[in-house]
């Protein structure tokens, strides 16, 4: 059964320094891995690209739920900057499973 209100998610960090502030997650994909098809429908071989719950939930808020980045930040509970940094190494790891034709794992 898959939770279907906003879940909170924090990355592990170690060493010092402040703790990483949680994110409240709105949606948990269903699907957990895309796979590239060659010509022929033969599945590309290639090492996976990873994204995580916070780059997933940025993109959707700002691309699927058309939210400005100011409201998709108080939406998942960061800072404007926070949620550009997710969106700009979301966008970028997109873009390079495309143009390399390797998966991507949605991590959780």
């Amino acid at each position: 059964m898959r939770h279907q209100g906003p879940w909170r998610w924090r990355w592990r960090r170690g060493g010092p320094g402040r703790p990483p502030k949680p994110r409240l997650i709105g949606v948990q994909p269903k699907a957990m891995m895309f796979i590239p098809l060659d010509e022929f429908r033969i599945p590309i071989q290639g090492e996976p690209i990873h994204l995580s719950p916070d780059e997933v939930e940025a993109l959707r808020l700002v691309y699927v739920e058309k939210l400005t980045q100011e409201e998709a930040a108080k939406k998942m509970g960061l800072s404007r900057g926070s949620l550009w940094r997710c969106l700009e190494t979301g966008r970028r790891k997109l873009v390079q499973a495309i143009i390399e034709g390797r998966p991507i794992i949605l991590s959780y």
